[in-house]
């Protein structure tokens, strides 16, 4: 094989990664015809609740509606190019659908954008969980160890005697 033809095969993959898209979009996307944004935060694990933020890019002022699962949780407008910030309570080992809608003269709510929050926080006020045991990844790397060792001292065994010469 030449010398380009190895070039060109070890470039390909390289070509590949930097002509295809690194990162597939998940919907909903941010709509550029959205009136507002919403964004939520983590869990705050001492309070159980979760930051909801809706911006207004617009110059004009936005009414919006909050939902936590099917059900009213705020509703009101923000002005124009200013942000808000509502509390979303989630219990401890469960979740909530958080949705924001647009509300205008006439019409039922138009939604913008939707998700789940999860509070995944520990059961015990913030403590530790018990200690249960060395990690399983430090028992993989020492019987890992153990057996290279014992590799090792076959073959140096087997080294010292196999080259002898028969009388």
């Amino acid at each position: 094989m030449r010398i380009g033809t190895r070039l060109v095969l070890a470039a390909a993959p390289l070509a590949a990664t930097l002509l295809l898209p690194t990162a597939a979009w998940a919907w909903p996307r941010a709509d550029p015809d959205d009136p507002f944004t919403m964004t939520v935060d983590d869990v705050a694990c001492g309070t159980g609740r979760a930051p909801v933020r809706l911006h207004n890019p617009t110059r004009h002022p936005v009414r919006f509606a909050l939902h936590e699962d099917g059900r009213s949780l705020a509703t009101g407008s923000i002005r124009a190019r200013e942000s808000i910030v509502r509390y979303v309570t989630v219990r401890r080992g469960s979740a909530a659908e958080v949705a924001a809608y647009t509300v205008e003269e006439g019409e039922s709510g138009i939604l913008v954008d939707s998700t789940r929050v999860d509070n995944d926080c520990a059961w015990g006020h913030g403590r530790r969980l018990p200690y249960t045991g060395p990690p399983a990844d430090l028992m993989a790397k020492l019987a890992t160890a153990g057996g290279l060792v014992i590799t090792g001292g076959i073959l140096w065994w087997y080294g010292s005697i196999w080259p002898r010469s028969t009388p």
